[in-house]
């Protein structure tokens, strides 16, 4: 069987956009006022209807990637299941609109058969939302696929630094800065090389740890291409909050100044720059 697990996102999305719009389509062609939502409708449904299918069988494909980070079975499994019912459901929307097309010469008869599309429909639309709400929670909730679909080693990476900080954020929150400093410096140690996170470090180092001269040791190590010019401005702003958690103001000031005529005149940088001005004042 061909494999289409990484291709479930797509699937899913067709499977929304083709079946939503095929429900309002046919309930909008059941009062003749737009004659060409009736065809359409019954194209739009079958296609959702397809589309489910290919959604839910790459879904499954995908399924024992996600059920292996620990708790996420539970969650995966309701979406699995609300699936499957959603799928079922427009399967037989589907059935009852090919149902429909044989009946063209039948007026009265294909009138009845489309009403019965629409309500039965109403119903799919209400299962499919459950499971695009239970898909929406096994991957924000629970990061179920997320950097793991592709077998990328470099997306799994992007999981474990995403998960890094925003532990550490969480931390931090917390009033936990000893935990967000231990978060930030094991992400440092797995990406070394990586200017964004050397920032992160920096801003650890100063706001977790209290230590200024160390978070402008790496600030100042960090190289970045004069192409990124808000990557610049960041690093910038935290040499800036250095400075001045040092006593060190006209520091602060010259690396503004020296800021202010790199952006040139873009007004958001600017402002920033405006802002910091003013609380160095």
């Amino acid at each position: 069987m061909l494999d289409i697990a990484a291709l479930h996102p797509q699937f899913t999305e067709f499977t929304v956009a083709f079946l939503m719009a095929g429900v309002v389509a046919r309930w909008i062609s059941l009062t003749g006022k737009l004659p060409f939502t009736r065809l359409g409708a019954t194209t739009l449904l079958l296609l959702g209807a397809l589309a489910a299918v290919l959604a839910v069988r790459s879904g499954t494909q995908a399924h024992e990637l996600a059920e292996r980070v620990p708790g996420v079975g539970g969650a995966v499994n309701a979406h699995e299941d609300a699936a499957h019912w959603a799928q079922n459901i427009f399967l037989v929307v589907a059935a009852i609109e090919l149902l429909a097309l044989a009946l063209v010469h039948r007026a009265k008869a294909r009138r009845v058969v489309e009403v019965a599309s629409a309500v039965v429909g109403l119903f799919g639309a209400g299962a499919l939302y459950k499971a695009a709400d239970r898909g929406g929670d096994l991957v924000f909730d629970w990061a179920g696929g997320v950097g793991i679909r592709s077998g990328d080693t470099t997306d799994v990476a992007h999981l474990l630094t995403a998960g890094l900080y925003e532990q550490a954020m969480v931390a931090r929150g917390a009033h936990r800065p000893g935990e967000a400093d231990t978060l930030l410096t094991m992400l440092d140690r797995l990406h070394p090389t990586d200017p964004n996170v050397a920032l992160v470090y920096a801003q650890s180092l100063m706001m977790d740890r209290k230590d200024p001269k160390a978070a402008l040791v790496v600030l100042n190590g960090i190289v970045v291409p004069d192409s990124v010019g808000f990557m610049r401005a960041r690093v910038a702003f935290a040499k800036v909050d250095v400075f001045s958690a040092m006593g060190m103001n006209d520091s602060a000031r010259a690396t503004l100044t020296t800021l202010s005529r790199q952006v040139g005149d873009n007004p958001r940088l600017q402002g920033f720059i405006r802002q910091r001005e003013a609380r160095l004042k």
